[in-house]
């Protein structure tokens, strides 16, 4: 592997590194992302796009299980199921637990109607047949 080739694999790695952080594990559509941005010499874009995500995730005064909460409630009330889901999981991942995610879907119901509060109990209740703990 020649020089560029190895710096390229280890910036890669420490995005996949950034997002094991917040989620436990490197999301699939983040993964595609990594790749097209790899294959086409556009690394920069993922380092910009991750330090600003890192600092709005984990650097903020709501510190990170409120922060994910709040993206999981968020994505609730816009409707986008899968990352609401990847969101959900991040919160658990960092302390959350089952009764926080229900307390965010009911939330919803206020803001967003019944499809955030039913997607978010979907979520839930997935979740709960995992044996996801945190009850």
């Amino acid at each position: 592997m020649s020089g560029d080739a190895a710096a390229a694999a280890e910036r890669l790695e420490a995005l996949r590194d950034r997002f094991r952080v917040t989620f436990g594990a490197v999301p699939k559509g983040a993964e595609e992302r990594l790749t097209v941005a790899d294959t086409f010499g556009r690394l920069e874009t993922e380092e910009h796009f991750m330090a600003l995500r890192h600092t709005v995730l984990h650097d903020s005064p709501l510190g990170d299980r409120v922060q994910q909460l709040v993206h999981f409630g968020q994505l609730l009330a816009l409707g986008r199921e899968g990352s609401a889901r990847l969101h959900a999981r991040g919160a658990l991942h960092v302390g959350a637990d089952l009764a926080e995610l229900v307390g965010v879907a009911e939330t919803a119901l206020i803001t967003s109607g019944a499809p955030g509060y039913a997607l978010g109990i979907a979520i839930v209740a997935e979740l709960l047949a995992e044996g996801t703990p945190g009850v």
